[in-house]
Protein backbone atom coordinates (compact mmCIF):
# COMPACT_ATOMS: atom_id res chain seq x y z
CA UNK A 1 0.00 0.00 0.00
CA UNK A 2 1.62 3.56 -0.99
CA UNK A 3 2.20 6.03 1.88
CA UNK A 4 0.64 9.24 1.97
CA UNK A 5 2.62 11.88 2.10
CA UNK A 6 3.93 15.37 1.27
CA UNK A 7 6.95 13.91 -1.03
CA UNK A 8 4.64 11.45 -2.40
CA UNK A 9 1.58 13.82 -3.66
CA UNK A 10 4.50 15.88 -5.20
CA UNK A 11 6.23 13.80 -7.26
CA UNK A 12 2.49 12.42 -8.44
CA UNK A 13 1.45 14.78 -9.55
CA UNK A 14 4.38 16.01 -11.65
CA UNK A 15 3.31 13.03 -13.62
CA UNK A 16 -0.05 13.77 -14.07
CA UNK A 17 -1.41 11.92 -11.01
CA UNK A 18 -1.10 8.71 -12.97
CA UNK A 19 0.00 5.03 -11.18
CA UNK A 20 -1.67 5.56 -7.55
CA UNK A 21 -2.83 2.20 -6.68
CA UNK A 22 -6.37 1.38 -6.11
CA UNK A 23 -7.60 2.33 -2.41
CA UNK A 24 -9.21 -1.16 -1.91
CA UNK A 25 -8.96 -3.74 -4.26
CA UNK A 26 -13.07 -5.75 -5.49
CA UNK A 27 -12.95 -9.05 -3.57
CA UNK A 28 -14.81 -11.78 -4.49
CA UNK A 29 -15.90 -14.41 -1.14
CA UNK A 30 -13.97 -17.14 -0.37
CA UNK A 31 -15.89 -20.35 1.20
CA UNK A 32 -14.85 -19.46 4.73
CA UNK A 33 -13.11 -16.44 6.94
CA UNK A 34 -11.87 -16.39 10.18
CA UNK A 35 -14.81 -13.73 10.88
CA UNK A 36 -17.39 -11.79 9.10
CA UNK A 37 -18.27 -8.22 9.50
CA UNK A 38 -21.92 -7.91 8.28
CA UNK A 39 -21.75 -3.55 7.63
CA UNK A 40 -19.93 -1.65 5.52
CA UNK A 41 -19.81 1.26 7.38
CA UNK A 42 -17.25 2.79 9.52
CA UNK A 43 -18.31 0.78 12.68
CA UNK A 44 -17.57 -2.45 10.37
CA UNK A 45 -14.56 -1.73 8.34
CA UNK A 46 -13.05 0.26 11.76
CA UNK A 47 -13.95 -3.48 13.58
CA UNK A 48 -12.25 -5.61 10.47
CA UNK A 49 -9.10 -2.96 10.71
CA UNK A 50 -8.24 -3.08 14.10
CA UNK A 51 -9.04 -6.90 13.72
CA UNK A 52 -6.02 -7.21 11.63
CA UNK A 53 -3.83 -4.25 12.80
CA UNK A 54 -4.35 -5.06 16.59
CA UNK A 55 -5.00 -8.97 17.33
CA UNK A 56 -3.86 -10.32 14.25
CA UNK A 57 -7.24 -11.97 12.56
CA UNK A 58 -6.50 -10.90 8.64
CA UNK A 59 -9.15 -13.57 7.39
CA UNK A 60 -11.47 -11.23 7.46
CA UNK A 61 -14.78 -10.63 5.16
CA UNK A 62 -16.77 -6.86 5.16
CA UNK A 63 -19.80 -7.63 3.67
CA UNK A 64 -21.68 -4.63 2.49
CA UNK A 65 -25.13 -4.94 0.59
CA UNK A 66 -24.53 -1.86 -1.00
CA UNK A 67 -21.66 0.77 -1.18
CA UNK A 68 -18.60 1.32 1.45
CA UNK A 69 -19.99 4.41 3.08
CA UNK A 70 -23.47 4.31 1.45
CA UNK A 71 -25.48 3.67 4.42
CA UNK A 72 -25.49 5.95 7.65
CA UNK A 73 -21.71 6.75 7.48
CA UNK A 74 -21.84 8.80 4.38
CA UNK A 75 -25.40 10.39 5.50
CA UNK A 76 -25.05 12.08 8.96
CA UNK A 77 -24.05 15.32 9.93
CA UNK A 78 -20.54 14.01 11.49
CA UNK A 79 -20.65 15.74 14.85
CA UNK A 80 -18.18 14.13 17.37
CA UNK A 81 -18.36 14.78 21.13
CA UNK A 82 -18.85 12.62 24.85
CA UNK A 83 -20.34 14.83 27.03
CA UNK A 84 -22.98 12.43 28.12
CA UNK A 85 -23.85 12.47 31.76
CA UNK A 86 -24.23 8.75 32.81
CA UNK A 87 -20.79 7.56 33.13
CA UNK A 88 -21.10 4.55 31.35
CA UNK A 89 -21.76 6.44 28.03
CA UNK A 90 -18.85 9.11 29.36
CA UNK A 91 -15.78 6.64 29.14
CA UNK A 92 -17.60 5.15 25.95
CA UNK A 93 -17.45 7.88 24.06
CA UNK A 94 -14.27 9.77 25.42
CA UNK A 95 -12.52 6.33 24.09
CA UNK A 96 -13.98 7.11 20.65
CA UNK A 97 -13.08 10.73 20.87
CA UNK A 98 -9.01 9.84 21.87
CA UNK A 99 -9.30 7.67 19.38
CA UNK A 100 -10.69 10.15 16.46
CA UNK A 101 -7.37 12.51 18.21
CA UNK A 102 -4.64 10.54 16.40
CA UNK A 103 -6.91 8.18 13.72
CA UNK A 104 -5.46 10.20 10.41
CA UNK A 105 -2.02 9.24 11.43
CA UNK A 106 -2.58 5.83 12.21
CA UNK A 107 -4.55 5.49 9.38
CA UNK A 108 -2.20 7.84 6.96
CA UNK A 109 -5.47 8.98 5.31
CA UNK A 110 -7.25 12.42 6.69
CA UNK A 111 -10.50 11.93 8.30
CA UNK A 112 -10.22 15.96 8.77
CA UNK A 113 -11.19 15.34 12.68
CA UNK A 114 -11.34 19.46 13.57
CA UNK A 115 -11.70 20.07 17.02
CA UNK A 116 -13.88 23.49 16.36
CA UNK A 117 -15.87 22.89 20.04
CA UNK A 118 -19.29 22.09 20.31
CA UNK A 119 -21.75 24.43 22.30
CA UNK A 120 -24.73 23.07 23.40
CA UNK A 121 -27.65 25.99 24.09
CA UNK A 122 -29.61 26.58 27.09
CA UNK A 123 -32.95 27.89 26.55
CA UNK A 124 -34.60 27.75 29.96
CA UNK A 125 -34.35 27.16 33.70
CA UNK A 126 -34.69 23.50 32.96
CA UNK A 127 -32.13 23.35 30.64
CA UNK A 128 -29.59 25.58 32.66
CA UNK A 129 -29.65 23.06 35.79
CA UNK A 130 -29.05 19.53 33.52
CA UNK A 131 -26.47 21.14 31.48
CA UNK A 132 -24.34 22.54 34.79
CA UNK A 133 -25.38 18.72 35.68
CA UNK A 134 -23.73 17.30 32.94
CA UNK A 135 -20.43 19.40 33.51
CA UNK A 136 -20.43 18.32 37.01
CA UNK A 137 -20.55 14.35 36.14
CA UNK A 138 -17.94 15.02 32.99
CA UNK A 139 -15.47 16.90 35.28
CA UNK A 140 -15.45 13.93 37.66
CA UNK A 141 -14.81 11.21 34.48
CA UNK A 142 -12.30 13.38 33.15
CA UNK A 143 -14.16 14.82 29.93
CA UNK A 144 -13.80 18.51 29.15
CA UNK A 145 -17.02 20.64 29.57
CA UNK A 146 -17.55 24.19 30.41
CA UNK A 147 -20.28 26.55 31.38
CA UNK A 148 -20.16 29.74 29.26
CA UNK A 149 -22.61 32.95 29.92
CA UNK A 150 -24.70 34.16 27.04
CA UNK A 151 -22.13 36.95 26.21
CA UNK A 152 -19.31 34.17 26.45
CA UNK A 153 -21.69 31.79 23.86
CA UNK A 154 -21.86 34.85 21.25
CA UNK A 155 -17.99 35.92 21.41
CA UNK A 156 -17.58 31.77 20.87
CA UNK A 157 -19.98 31.92 18.07
CA UNK A 158 -20.54 35.18 16.30
CA UNK A 159 -23.48 34.34 14.54
CA UNK A 160 -25.21 33.59 17.62
CA UNK A 161 -28.71 35.66 18.33
CA UNK A 162 -28.87 35.81 22.70
CA UNK A 163 -32.08 38.10 22.25
CA UNK A 164 -33.43 38.21 25.45
CA UNK A 165 -37.00 38.39 24.09
CA UNK A 166 -36.69 35.86 21.66
CA UNK A 167 -39.24 33.10 21.69
CA UNK A 168 -35.89 30.68 22.97
CA UNK A 169 -33.45 32.90 24.31
CA UNK A 170 -29.89 31.77 25.24
CA UNK A 171 -29.39 31.80 28.99
CA UNK A 172 -25.88 29.90 28.36
CA UNK A 173 -24.26 27.14 26.84
CA UNK A 174 -22.03 24.40 27.84
CA UNK A 175 -18.81 23.90 25.57
CA UNK A 176 -16.64 20.50 25.16
CA UNK A 177 -13.70 22.35 23.16
CA UNK A 178 -12.49 18.70 21.97
CA UNK A 179 -15.73 18.27 20.57
CA UNK A 180 -16.06 18.65 16.67
CA UNK A 181 -16.43 17.29 13.19
CA UNK A 182 -14.69 14.87 10.69
CA UNK A 183 -15.60 14.18 7.11
CA UNK A 184 -17.77 10.87 7.12
CA UNK A 185 -16.15 9.67 3.26
CA UNK A 186 -12.76 10.15 4.61
CA UNK A 187 -13.22 7.87 7.75
CA UNK A 188 -15.03 4.95 5.93
CA UNK A 189 -12.32 5.18 3.09
CA UNK A 190 -9.29 5.19 5.54
CA UNK A 191 -10.36 2.23 7.50
CA UNK A 192 -11.73 -0.09 4.15
CA UNK A 193 -7.96 0.90 3.05
CA UNK A 194 -5.95 0.44 6.06
CA UNK A 195 -8.09 -2.74 6.83
CA UNK A 196 -7.81 -4.35 2.63
CA UNK A 197 -3.77 -3.59 3.04
CA UNK A 198 -4.02 -6.51 6.14
CA UNK A 199 -5.54 -8.84 4.23
CA UNK A 200 -9.57 -8.15 4.44
CA UNK A 201 -11.91 -8.92 1.84
CA UNK A 202 -13.84 -5.89 1.10
CA UNK A 203 -16.92 -7.68 -0.51
CA UNK A 204 -19.26 -4.73 -1.79
CA UNK A 205 -23.15 -5.19 -3.27
CA UNK A 206 -23.44 -8.16 -1.81
CA UNK A 207 -26.65 -8.46 0.76
CA UNK A 208 -26.87 -11.02 3.65
CA UNK A 209 -30.40 -12.90 3.47
CA UNK A 210 -29.49 -15.16 6.30
CA UNK A 211 -27.48 -15.83 9.45
CA UNK A 212 -27.41 -19.99 9.39
CA UNK A 213 -26.48 -22.25 12.41
CA UNK A 214 -25.72 -25.40 13.25
CA UNK A 215 -27.52 -28.13 15.40
CA UNK A 216 -25.66 -26.44 18.79
CA UNK A 217 -26.96 -23.36 17.92
CA UNK A 218 -23.72 -21.68 17.19
CA UNK A 219 -23.13 -19.61 13.83
CA UNK A 220 -21.82 -21.20 11.39
CA UNK A 221 -22.27 -18.62 8.28
CA UNK A 222 -24.35 -16.10 6.62
CA UNK A 223 -26.35 -16.70 3.39
CA UNK A 224 -25.86 -13.71 0.84
CA UNK A 225 -26.63 -13.53 -2.89
CA UNK A 226 -23.65 -14.86 -3.61
CA UNK A 227 -24.26 -18.18 -1.66
CA UNK A 228 -23.22 -19.16 1.58
CA UNK A 229 -19.93 -18.00 3.54
CA UNK A 230 -18.50 -20.05 6.25
CA UNK A 231 -17.47 -18.10 9.49
CA UNK A 232 -17.03 -19.27 13.25
CA UNK A 233 -17.71 -15.16 14.33
CA UNK A 234 -19.95 -13.02 12.93
CA UNK A 235 -20.55 -9.50 13.97
CA UNK A 236 -23.18 -7.18 12.72
CA UNK A 237 -22.94 -3.39 12.25
CA UNK A 238 -25.56 -2.47 10.52
CA UNK A 239 -27.18 0.24 11.80
CA UNK A 240 -30.45 0.56 11.29
CA UNK A 241 -31.05 -3.12 9.76
CA UNK A 242 -29.65 -4.58 12.42
CA UNK A 243 -33.17 -6.07 13.83
CA UNK A 244 -34.02 -7.24 10.37
CA UNK A 245 -30.64 -9.22 11.01
CA UNK A 246 -31.11 -10.45 14.28
CA UNK A 247 -34.05 -12.45 13.01
CA UNK A 248 -32.01 -14.13 10.79
CA UNK A 249 -30.22 -15.65 13.57
CA UNK A 250 -33.69 -16.27 15.48
CA UNK A 251 -33.21 -13.43 17.94
CA UNK A 252 -35.77 -10.43 18.30
CA UNK A 253 -34.06 -7.06 19.72
CA UNK A 254 -35.84 -4.52 21.21
CA UNK A 255 -34.84 -1.52 18.40
CA UNK A 256 -36.96 0.86 16.52
CA UNK A 257 -35.54 2.02 13.31
CA UNK A 258 -36.38 5.65 12.33
CA UNK A 259 -35.11 7.94 9.28
CA UNK A 260 -33.15 10.87 10.71
CA UNK A 261 -33.11 14.07 8.28
CA UNK A 262 -30.33 16.44 7.56
CA UNK A 263 -29.97 19.55 4.74
CA UNK A 264 -27.48 21.81 3.87
CA UNK A 265 -27.00 25.40 2.23
CA UNK A 266 -25.55 26.68 -0.43
CA UNK A 267 -21.98 27.54 0.10
CA UNK A 268 -20.55 30.64 1.63
CA UNK A 269 -16.83 31.85 3.05
CA UNK A 270 -16.38 30.93 6.88
CA UNK A 271 -18.50 32.66 9.23
CA UNK A 272 -19.47 29.59 11.46
CA UNK A 273 -16.67 28.20 13.81
CA UNK A 274 -17.92 25.75 15.97
CA UNK A 275 -21.16 22.93 16.13
CA UNK A 276 -23.98 24.80 17.90
CA UNK A 277 -26.64 22.11 19.16
CA UNK A 278 -30.26 22.76 20.57
CA UNK A 279 -32.25 19.92 21.95
CA UNK A 280 -35.48 22.47 22.69
CA UNK A 281 -35.74 23.48 19.87
CA UNK A 282 -34.13 20.36 17.93
CA UNK A 283 -31.95 21.72 15.78
CA UNK A 284 -27.88 21.44 15.03
CA UNK A 285 -25.83 23.42 12.89
CA UNK A 286 -22.36 23.32 11.75
CA UNK A 287 -20.22 24.73 8.58
CA UNK A 288 -18.61 21.99 5.99
CA UNK A 289 -15.04 22.82 4.52
CA UNK A 290 -16.58 22.97 1.24
CA UNK A 291 -18.95 26.43 2.99
CA UNK A 292 -22.16 24.60 3.31
CA UNK A 293 -24.48 25.01 6.56
CA UNK A 294 -24.35 21.59 7.68
CA UNK A 295 -27.84 20.93 9.57
CA UNK A 296 -29.49 18.61 11.45
CA UNK A 297 -32.97 17.43 12.55
CA UNK A 298 -34.69 15.03 14.82
CA UNK A 299 -35.92 12.11 14.49
CA UNK A 300 -39.23 11.40 12.77
CA UNK A 301 -42.21 10.73 14.77
CA UNK A 302 -42.98 6.96 12.46
CA UNK A 303 -40.82 3.80 12.87
CA UNK A 304 -39.44 3.51 9.34
CA UNK A 305 -36.91 1.56 7.12
CA UNK A 306 -36.97 4.53 4.35
CA UNK A 307 -33.58 6.90 3.89
CA UNK A 308 -36.65 9.65 3.26
CA UNK A 309 -38.34 11.68 6.18
CA UNK A 310 -41.39 14.12 6.07
CA UNK A 311 -40.97 17.70 5.07
CA UNK A 312 -42.85 19.09 8.31
CA UNK A 313 -39.84 17.87 10.15
CA UNK A 314 -37.29 20.28 8.00
CA UNK A 315 -39.57 23.17 8.30
CA UNK A 316 -39.39 22.89 11.99
CA UNK A 317 -36.06 22.39 11.96
CA UNK A 318 -35.20 25.77 9.73
CA UNK A 319 -37.31 27.78 11.38
CA UNK A 320 -35.29 27.20 14.52
CA UNK A 321 -32.42 28.24 12.53
CA UNK A 322 -33.69 30.87 11.36
CA UNK A 323 -34.64 31.91 15.06
CA UNK A 324 -31.37 31.13 16.84
CA UNK A 325 -29.08 32.59 14.23
CA UNK A 326 -30.98 35.49 12.45
CA UNK A 327 -27.87 36.65 9.90
CA UNK A 328 -29.07 32.89 8.07
CA UNK A 329 -32.55 33.67 7.25
CA UNK A 330 -32.15 34.66 3.73
CA UNK A 331 -29.59 31.14 2.91
CA UNK A 332 -31.22 28.85 0.13
CA UNK A 333 -30.77 25.23 1.16
CA UNK A 334 -29.53 22.69 -1.55
CA UNK A 335 -30.30 19.38 -0.72
CA UNK A 336 -31.87 17.15 1.86
CA UNK A 337 -31.51 13.60 2.82
CA UNK A 338 -32.02 11.05 5.01
CA UNK A 339 -30.67 8.25 6.70
CA UNK A 340 -31.92 5.24 8.99
CA UNK A 341 -31.46 5.01 13.04
CA UNK A 342 -32.10 2.33 15.03
CA UNK A 343 -32.95 3.25 18.69
CA UNK A 344 -33.32 1.07 21.86
CA UNK A 345 -35.29 2.05 24.88
CA UNK A 346 -33.15 3.19 26.73
CA UNK A 347 -31.55 5.76 23.78
CA UNK A 348 -28.07 3.70 24.60
CA UNK A 349 -26.19 1.24 22.10
CA UNK A 350 -26.18 -2.47 22.55
CA UNK A 351 -22.54 -3.75 21.80
CA UNK A 352 -21.36 -7.16 22.95
CA UNK A 353 -22.41 -10.71 22.62
CA UNK A 354 -25.65 -12.47 21.62
CA UNK A 355 -27.43 -15.33 23.08
CA UNK A 356 -26.03 -17.31 19.86
CA UNK A 357 -22.77 -18.10 20.69
CA UNK A 358 -19.84 -16.74 17.75
CA UNK A 359 -22.76 -13.70 16.91
CA UNK A 360 -22.17 -10.02 17.73
CA UNK A 361 -23.60 -7.25 17.53
CA UNK A 362 -23.09 -3.30 17.44
CA UNK A 363 -26.27 -1.71 17.17
CA UNK A 364 -28.61 0.89 19.05
CA UNK A 365 -26.54 4.28 18.36
CA UNK A 366 -29.69 5.98 17.38
CA UNK A 367 -27.98 9.42 16.47
CA UNK A 368 -24.94 9.25 18.89
CA UNK A 369 -23.57 6.48 15.40
CA UNK A 370 -20.83 8.65 14.00
CA UNK A 371 -19.22 10.19 16.77
CA UNK A 372 -18.41 6.85 18.45
CA UNK A 373 -16.99 5.09 15.18
CA UNK A 374 -13.76 4.50 16.38
CA UNK A 375 -14.17 3.60 19.44
CA UNK A 376 -17.21 1.19 18.85
CA UNK A 377 -15.20 -0.40 16.03
CA UNK A 378 -12.53 -0.99 18.66
CA UNK A 379 -14.42 -2.56 21.30
CA UNK A 380 -16.45 -4.95 18.52
CA UNK A 381 -12.93 -5.86 17.23
CA UNK A 382 -12.06 -6.73 20.84
CA UNK A 383 -15.08 -8.52 21.62
CA UNK A 384 -14.74 -10.86 18.74
CA UNK A 385 -11.47 -11.68 19.19
CA UNK A 386 -11.81 -12.31 22.63
CA UNK A 387 -15.06 -13.70 22.53
CA UNK A 388 -15.73 -11.28 25.75
CA UNK A 389 -16.42 -7.70 26.25
CA UNK A 390 -14.47 -5.16 27.23
CA UNK A 391 -14.77 -3.42 30.31
CA UNK A 392 -15.95 -0.55 28.77
CA UNK A 393 -18.33 -2.08 26.77
CA UNK A 394 -19.10 -4.55 28.87
CA UNK A 395 -22.79 -2.30 30.62
CA UNK A 396 -24.08 -1.98 27.27
CA UNK A 397 -25.28 -6.03 26.76
CA UNK A 398 -28.59 -7.19 26.08
CA UNK A 399 -29.49 -8.38 29.21
CA UNK A 400 -30.20 -4.79 30.66
CA UNK A 401 -33.48 -5.02 29.00
CA UNK A 402 -34.11 -7.84 30.83
CA UNK A 403 -32.60 -6.82 34.45
CA UNK A 404 -33.51 -3.32 34.36
CA UNK A 405 -29.77 -2.00 34.52
CA UNK A 406 -30.75 0.68 32.02
CA UNK A 407 -28.35 3.48 31.09
CA UNK A 408 -31.30 5.91 30.27
CA UNK A 409 -29.82 8.68 28.15
CA UNK A 410 -32.88 9.15 26.28
CA UNK A 411 -33.08 12.96 28.28
CA UNK A 412 -29.94 12.81 29.38
CA UNK A 413 -28.08 13.04 26.51
CA UNK A 414 -29.22 16.33 25.31
CA UNK A 415 -30.06 15.62 21.44
CA UNK A 416 -33.11 15.25 19.89
CA UNK A 417 -33.75 10.97 19.91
Amino acid sequence: MTRFSALNLFTKALGGHKGWQEQWPTAEPKASYDAIIVGGGGHGLGAAYYLASKYGITNVAVIEKGWIGGGNTGRNTTIIRSNYLYDESAHLFDHAVKLWDGLSQELNYNVMYSKRGVLMLAHNVHDVQSFKRHIHANRLNGVDNEWLTPEEAQAYCPPLSIDPNARYPVMGAALQRRGGTARHDSVAWGYARGAASRGVDIIQNCAVTGIRRGPDGAVEGVETERGFIAAKKVGVSAAGNSSVLMQMAGLRFPLESYPLQALVSEPIKPVFPCVVMSNTVHAYMSQSDKGELVIGAGTDQYVSYSQRGALHIIEHTLASICEIFPIFRRMRMLRSWGGIVDVTPDRSPILGKTPVPGLYVNCGWGTGGFKATPGAADLLAYTIAHDAPHPINAPFNLERFRTGRLIDEAAAAAVAH
